[in-house]
């Protein structure tokens, strides 16, 4: 496909989405939802025997996602649940006072929930829960809707998406060969979905200027990996999977220790659902009989 000439997402837009009247929010239709629903059980049939399923709600807590490192690292990205507080009388005075000239929102006030900005944060604070992580580390299966407030909302770049991830928490060796395997697994992945792609090094959009000596580091420590697919054009394509290895990042903030008395790595693999779900009819079009018996065959459709 001819991506430089067409961009092949405009055409089949109305089938799969309708505006919610803010730009990078969505409602999906029940087309699009049902290569979701297959989607989710074809990755589920990569799932380890031995890992924990966690479904997780779309908000964390604040302190938590602070004592992550979260804000410091990407506070441009963060969105903070926020409440009318006080009386019934006070809030009543906020809202009737509301309307030409005056705004309700600027009697908002924190709460202690954060909107969720990745599916694996909740799971470092429990795993420091139960103390020392045995011999053979840990695996989870964990899915959550995140908000992330992007600055750009073309199609592929959601505020609010769906993330799933498969997390290893575990010594050093156990948790780059989680990533390893897991890299090698999502072309395999990619290939049964019959999608254009290439993993290359890549980095997270850190804040700021010191933000940007990070990324270089992330980079070159080749710390993340992200799987493209060409879904608005081939020139820039869309991170669709990412693996990530954090090295002894939350290990330390949250104080994990491995049995042999080390501080806990951890690694994770994401899949953007939403976007692995757009990649698959951008590249086949919206007629599910019409795609390869291959891609049929591997999402049950």
């Amino acid at each position: 496909m001819n991506y430089a000439m067409h961009n092949p997402v405009e055409s089949i837009a109305h089938a799969l989405f309708r505006p919610m009247g803010v730009g990078g929010v969505y409602a999906r239709t029940a087309l699009f939802e049902q290569v979701i629903d297959a989607l989710s059980a074809l990755i589920s049939k990569y799932r380890l025997p031995d890992a924990e399923v966690f479904r997780f709600p779309p908000v964390m807590s604040r302190a938590q996602v602070e004592k992550s490192g979260y804000l410091k690292s990407f506070p441009h990205l963060l969105g903070c649940v926020s409440c009318l507080h006080g009386t019934e009388t006070e809030i009543r005075a906020v809202t009737e006072a509301s309307g030409v000239g005056k705004e309700w929102v600027g009697a908002l006030r924190a709460t202690d929930l954060i909107l969720a900005p990745a599916a694996c944060y909740p799971v470092y604070p429990m795993v420091a829960g139960r103390g020392t992580v045995p011999a053979g580390g840990l695996r989870f299966d964990v899915t959550c809707d995140c908000f992330r407030h992007e600055s750009t909302h073309e199609l592929g770049r959601f505020q609010s998406f769906r993330m799933r991830e498969y997390v290893c928490v575990g010594s050093p060796g156990e948790v780059v060969d989680f990533r390893e395997r897991w890299k090698t697994r999502a072309i395999e992945l990619a290939n049964l979905l019959a999608l254009p792609h290439h993993t290359t090094a890549a980095s997270d959009p850190f804040f700021g200027r010191a933000g940007k000596m990070m990324a270089v580091s992330q980079v070159e420590q080749e710390l993340k990996f992200e799987l493209l697919v060409p879904i608005n054009s081939a020139e820039n394509p869309t991170a669709c999977m990412s693996f990530n290895y954090h090295q002894g990042h939350f290990g330390e903030i949250w104080g994990i220790e491995t049995a042999t008395g080390g501080i806990a790595h951890t690694a994770c693999v994401a899949f953007g659902m939403d976007r692995l779900a757009l990649a698959i009819f951008a590249t086949h079009g919206i007629a599910s009989e019409k795609w390869p018996h291959p891609v049929r065959d591997a999402l049950s459709v």
